[in-house]
């Protein structure tokens, strides 16, 4: 080798190829990048199959992959040949050299320097093309399960006379087909055309002919079948005016055909096809003519005609026929998009009733006890009261409650109960040191439901408990309380293995537990364990001691990740709520089938008409699809997540849906009967919000029926905005047990006003029956209120609330200090005609960090009150201040009670009546800084005397029972407690004893 550089004595350096040993370490550092790479890949695969098998939903895997692999080859082969074929035909009807131009001639350096790789280019090209195309098409996977197992939905469309389904499952993927038979022309031709002119067949700047016989003939054959498709396209465009969208008066959703489609637009499409045909025949011609002069005329007359027959002739239509009599040629049209929205919505049977809004009862005293039986009336907002379970509930810093709580029902005594529930789910910001062993391995699941009643508070605001506590218990009765499942548990848990988990805490100190459930996958494997730690980029996996025998990886946590990850066909409702149903928690989720293409039915976006003043607000409730625009929808599917082992189960809930019918067939097995879904189940699935949402917004024009009245725009309402804030969403919908004015009884309901277009009165009430397994499920139904007459709205009751001189001298004081006041749900009530509202006022003050209900806000007939209880504000309301909302339950209610001999007692009461005066005389200062010290004194000391009171009795009780014991009691009665021959108190000394 030769040297370079250095001197006689100096270094030489050594020039020349590689060593073996360097090239063999090259070519080993290459292998091993190339199987990283395809590590990597495998890894995204085999934990995705790990996972649904863990979830027992394989065959969702296996034919969605199968399915876009089939399409990825199909497609990418049919693009990749097409392309291929047109090249390499180009080039076998390339011009001898001889016949050259010199313009040709200057391009031989080009094909010289593709010479020795044409085979390679040809490859590279047609290979790009097909991966290109073949991606395209795996993702229409859908379309493609959805034509192939379509169900028939029974009703057909009033213009073409064809089946819905032809328009929801094989229109869409006859329009894939044409888009891909463009594209694959399109393509083609550039391709052919660019091959042509490389190698002498197109000639751009030489004399004489442009093209050769040969590249005019393959050409013109190409440009002959994009002609054709384009005939498909008019055609398939004649269907398509049933379901395509444009603006009709104000209605930017509007679909299906008008006047103007009806005689202008489908002629035409119709001619149209016709010269198209034509036009195609003729290019086909040049095969035999050689020349291109009377496919260019047809060309040019097709794109005239598409001026003229499809743009120009419309309008003058429109302008001269439609518009000056536009309600007479525009109501058989408005007909039909109007049962058409209503039946692919679902709000084809809602029931509108007239009603007065105004109390037909003189006496207004004689309510006060319909109310009761009227309405269940919820004062504890589960949108207000979270960080008061937090803080009553929480026990532990790593526990957490969502933002907003969901409202339910349970039994009890043999009574429904509306019930506020919360799950104390895994809050890992909250953990005492954060470090991979305590985020993964630690602390991995929540513990115990917390519910309260919804209608009740206890003397200092605070909600009435039914479930409490840690562990948990109460009305619940006993159920599996860990919680490895939720919604805030967003990250991954390794459980099951050698690492203990902290289970909960008590007095005694740190429970721990480990992981018996089947959720989960299993990492004992080696290569399980090499593709997680790639997975998740974590490699301590892999090595980490804290994982051997029986170490499960959960993750997917969220009830609504793994809803949407064994059913993608699914669109899910934006709150998954809990319960407890046999023993277990079980997440409930609603979810959607929905399609776009429903003949004549109007649009909407989910995204938009989802949202509302909780969804801008929350971290839990989120809203559905957000850019998912649907004519169509069922809530066909009712979904449960285990709490504590993950399971998913799928109901069919929609047994005519015939848009899960076809889901159903492609994907068997998946989704159990109706019929499988428990009794204790059915009793907590409820009528879901999202589609409320969905169908009130609909129905703020679709309530009425007739054509006309549409058109006049005159009935037009609007979801009014929530009062209790300045956001400016649209006020949530409102779970109630309640009854309208033709039920008997109270039904669990969901419930929502409107108001009229561009104004605050109200126009109408809208509820819907929303307790499953009952008879009028789903029914729904809306009092509309007279246009003759005005009643006031949620917003003008709420100003009305806050304008009322007594009402804003009370809240300003209750606003003293650092308090806060915060306005809960404003209820609307329907009640003799008229409409109750009630709003709870929670404060938030005085040191305290969560909100406590301190007054109650009731508006009925244009009587309103403010008062400390809901009893109080309706007595006062209806007149009845001074009777009894209830039946005394104790014999000597009237008596004056003895004055009490404790003396902790009476130095609390003492204190109590000072604090109370000091708060009056700062009142009268308006000194507002005193006045909330003095509260605060004056709850100090309310409580001090009910806690030494309470303490008393407790002794009492005691000492009576050792003097029973003891034979020192008086069965007679005689100076002793007075006893049932059971031995308990009788009811005149336990309602005496507080």
């Amino acid at each position: 080798m030769p040297d370079r550089g250095g001197g006689p004595t100096g270094p030489r350096i050594r020039v020349g190829r590689p060593s073996r040993r360097v090239r063999t370490l090259l070519m080993t550092l290459g292998v091993l990048a190339v199987l990283g790479m395809a590590f990597t890949m495998f890894a995204g695969f085999w934990t995705d199959w790990l996972w649904y098998r863990s979830v027992h939903y394989s065959s969702v895997f296996t034919t969605t992959l199968l399915t876009k692999i089939g399409l990825f080859l199909v497609f990418g082969l049919l693009m990749a040949v097409a392309v291929g074929l047109n090249i390499w035909l180009a080039h076998r009807l390339r011009p001898p050299l001889s016949a050259m131009s010199m313009e040709q001639q200057n391009l031989d350096r080009y094909r010289m320097g593709i010479a020795p790789f044409k085979k390679w280019l040809l490859l590279g090209v047609t290979a790009l093309v097909g991966l290109i195309a073949g991606a395209s098409a795996a993702g229409q996977w859908r379309t493609w399960l959805m034509w192939v197992n379509g169900v028939p939905f029974g009703q057909k469309d009033p213009q073409f006379k064809l089946d819905v389904s032809f328009y929801a499952f094989d229109l869409p993927w006859y329009r894939f087909l044409l888009g891909f038979g463009f594209a694959t022309v399109i393509i083609s031709l550039i391709a052919a055309a660019l091959t042509h002119y490389l190698y002498g067949g197109l000639r751009i700047t030489s004399p004489g002919a442009r093209a050769t016989a040969a590249a005019t003939g393959h050409l013109s054959v190409l440009i002959g079948v994009f002609v054709a498709l384009k005939a498909v396209a008019y055609w398939l465009d004649r269907y398509g005016l049933a379901v395509k969208s444009s603006d009709f008066k104000a209605t930017d959703n509007w679909t299906g055909l008008r006047y103007v489609d009806a005689n202008a637009y489908l002629p035409a499409k119709t001619i149209l096809f016709c010269i198209a045909v034509i036009c195609a025949l003729l290019f086909f011609a040049t095969l035999w003519r050689r020349t291109w002069q009377l496919p260019v005329i047809g060309l040019g007359l097709m794109v005239l005609s598409a001026i003229l027959i499809g743009g120009l002739y419309p309008a003058l239509v429109q302008k001269f026929q439609v518009q000056p009599n536009e309600q007479a040629k525009e109501a058989p049209y408005v007909e039909k998009n109007l049962k058409a929205t209503r039946d692919a919505y679902g709000i084809a049977g809602t029931q509108v009733s007239e009603y007065p809004g105004r109390s037909q009862t003189d006496d207004k005293t004689q309510l006060r006890d319909d109310v009761d039986a009227t309405a269940s009336i919820r004062i504890m907002d589960p949108n207000i009261i979270s960080p008061t379970f937090q803080q009553l509930q929480q026990m532990r810093n790593y526990y957490a409650f969502p933002t907003n709580l969901d409202v339910d029902r349970y039994n009890k005594d043999g009574k429904d109960q509306d019930t506020v529930i919360g799950l104390r789910e895994l809050n890992l910001a909250g953990i005492p040191k954060k470090n991979w062993i305590n985020n993964h391995f630690r602390y991995t699941h929540g513990f115990g439901v917390v519910a309260a009643k919804g209608t009740q508070v206890d003397s200092e605001g605070r909600p009435v408990f039914t479930e409490s506590d840690l562990p948990s218990e109460g009305d619940l009765g006993k159920y599996e309380q860990r919680i490895y499942y939720g919604e805030k548990t967003t990250t991954y848990s390794i459980v099951g293995g050698p690492q203990k988990e902290i289970d909960y805490s008590d007095d005694s100190g740190e429970k721990t537990f480990s992981y018996k459930g089947d959720g989960g996958v299993d990492l004992s494997s080696p290569l399980n364990r090499a593709a997680y730690a790639l997975a998740f980029s974590e490699p301590q996996i892999l090595y980490s001691g804290a994982i051997g025998e029986g170490s499960k990886i959960l993750y997917n946590r969220t009830p609504k990740d793994r809803v949407e990850a064994v059913a993608p066909w699914l669109t899910i409702d934006g709150d998954a709520y809990p319960a407890v149903v046999d023993g277990r928690i079980q997440w409930i989720v609603d979810a959607y089938t929905t399609t776009n293409g429903y003949p004549y039915a109007s649009r909407t976006t989910l995204g938009d008409t989802t949202a509302d003043s909780l969804t801008a607000s929350n971290d839990s409730r989120t809203v559905v699809a957000q850019q998912n625009r649907v004519n169509y929808i069922r809530n066909s599917v009712k979904a449960t997540v285990d709490a504590y082992s993950g399971d998913v189960k799928l109901y069919q809930w929609d047994t005519q849906d015939p848009v899960l019918k076809t889901w159903m067939k492609a994907f068997p097995g998946t989704v159990k009967a109706k019929s499988e879904i428990s009794t204790a189940l059915m009793d907590h699935l409820r009528y879901p919000q999202d589609l409320f949402k969905v169908q009130r917004e609909l129905l703020t024009r679709y309530h009425v029926k007739d054509a006309t009245t549409f058109l006049s725009g005159s009935e037009v309402w609007q979801v009014p905005d929530d009062p209790t804030n300045k956001s400016g969403n649209a006020v949530p919908p409102y779970y109630l047990s309640m009854k309208m004015p033709d039920q008997q009884k109270q039904a669990f309901s969901l419930t929502t006003t409107f108001n009229p277009i561009g104004r605050d009165n109200l126009s109408a009430f809208m509820a819907v029956d929303a307790e499953a397994g009952t008879e009028g499920y789903g029914k729904i139904r809306i009092l509309k209120l007279p246009t003759s007459t005005t009643v006031d709205g949620p917003k003008q009751v709420q100003s009305q609330f806050n304008s009322e001189q007594d009402i804003a001298e009370s809240i300003r004081l209750l606003r003293g200090g650092d308090s806060e006041v915060e306005y809960g749900n404003l209820l609307t009530v329907p009640l003799d005609g008229g409409l109750m509202y009630v709003e709870p006022v929670y404060v938030r003050g005085g040191g305290l960090k969560y909100p406590l209900l301190r007054k109650v806000l009731v508006s009925y007939g244009g009587n309103t009150a403010f008062e400390d209880t809901l009893d109080a504000a309706l007595n006062k309301v209806f007149g009845a201040e001074g009777s009894p909302t209830r039946p005394p339950s104790d014999p000597d209610k009237g008596k004056t009670p003895p004055p009490t001999t404790n003396p902790t007692v009476r130095e609390a009461l003492d204190d109590a009546r000072d604090a109370f005066d000091a708060g009056q005389k700062a009142l009268e200062q308006k000194d507002l800084g005193k006045y909330a010290e003095a509260q605060e004194e004056l709850a100090k000391a309310l409580q001090r005397a009910e806690d030494a009171q309470a303490k008393a009795d407790r002794d009492a009780g005691a000492k009576a029972g050792q003097d029973a014991q003891d034979g020192k009691g008086k069965p007679d009665g005689g100076g002793g407690s007075a006893e049932k021959p059971d031995g308990k108190p009788s009811p005149g000394e336990s309602a005496a004893s507080g």
